[in-house]
């Protein structure tokens, strides 16, 4: 019964989602337009459910190109209209079109001559007669047995909205590097934002020895860093090998004298080796498909004197992988 109930809201829902498929028509488009054309903002408004909706497109828009706020037509009742400019677009949202707070804050709109998108399930509504543009969002049946509760009226908003959303996204051009913009702190705009630069270990963190260091040295200084790896440099302070743990590991078995040995005679040469101004991401594809866990970082491609390393460890923390 749990089941067959659960599946049956599933396909209300469903069903209420591609009702709207075929809504999208020329009215949907200048909806787009309109708003492509705004010099403000999108002010999303809605009561109950449906500003729980407007809260979601309001966030939606503006995360993907289109500056947007919410307003709660209440708050606005008393003051918050003050937030409104005539050069802003608002797009109001409510099932019946005839919630009384949006009805009360209808005068002020067509005042100000903002222009009006509605998003409703009523198209011969107070709120629909007032619209520039009306997008039908009306459903055959609520999800709830007792069709009270909104669920399948709010699913169709929701989706038109995100296909307002995702329309405007097209039309503006917004890229995966725009999005990252937007959202600095996410795995994605950590991807697509930070260079090797922002995480690289420079001056006295970069672990450093030369050709003739003695690999007791040798182990001080990879030890004390705490990166698992240290630089190989000739007299010329060019970067001409590595010395990692793993290196130690294979010369102890070759070599019973191996502190008494020079760096020269254990580094692995020719390092892989990264740009500074390389993507974090592009360092964290490198390292795999190498195997290895650091690399050490140039101005560019022909220098030979390194001015950092990464560590696999450093991109962790930062969320790159």
């Amino acid at each position: 019964m749990i089941i067959e109930r659960a599946k049956r809201v599933l396909n209300i829902e469903a069903e209420a989602i591609q009702q709207l498929v075929e809504r999208i028509n020329e009215g949907f488009v200048r909806g787009v337009e309109l708003i492509l054309a705004c010099e403000g903002k999108v002010v999303v408004t809605g009561v109950g459910k449906s500003g729980i909706i407007g809260q979601k497109l309001a966030s939606t828009l503006a995360s993907t190109g289109t500056p947007a706020f919410f307003l709660h037509p209440t708050e606005g009742l008393h003051g918050d209209l003050g937030m409104l400019e005539r050069k802003d677009i608002v797009l109001a949202i409510s099932n019946s079109g005839e919630t009384d707070e949006l009805s009360q804050i209808l005068p002020l709109i067509k005042r100000y001559g903002n222009k009006l998108i509605v998003l409703t399930g009523r198209s011969t509504s107070t709120l629909a007669r007032a619209g520039d543009v009306v997008l039908d969002v009306s459903v055959t049946e609520e999800a709830c047995p007792l069709g009270l509760a909104p669920t399948a009226s709010t699913t169709a908003a929701l989706a038109m909205g995100d296909a307002l959303a995702v329309a405007l996204l097209e039309k503006r051009g917004f890229k995966k590097e725009d999005f990252a913009m937007l959202h600095p702190g996410g795995k994605l705009g950590k991807r697509l934002l930070l260079t090797v630069r922002d995480l690289m270990h420079v001056g006295d963190e970069l672990p450093r020895v030369y050709e003739n260091t003695l690999m007791k040295e040798a182990v001080v200084e990879i030890t004390s860093k705490r990166l698992g790896v240290s630089g190989v440099m000739n007299e010329r302070e060019e970067l001409v090998g590595v010395i990692t743990d793993g290196d130690l590991r294979r010369a102890l078995e070759r070599h019973p004298d191996l502190l008494e040995r020079t760096a020269a005679e254990i580094m692995t040469r020719n390092p892989k080796r990264i740009e500074a101004d390389a993507l974090a991401a592009q360092a964290v594809q490198r390292m795999e498909e190498h195997a290895i866990t650091a690399l050490f970082v140039f101005d560019h491609d022909g220098d030979k004197t390194p001015r950092g390393v990464i560590h696999l460890h450093d991109l962790l923390r930062a969320g790159v992988v």
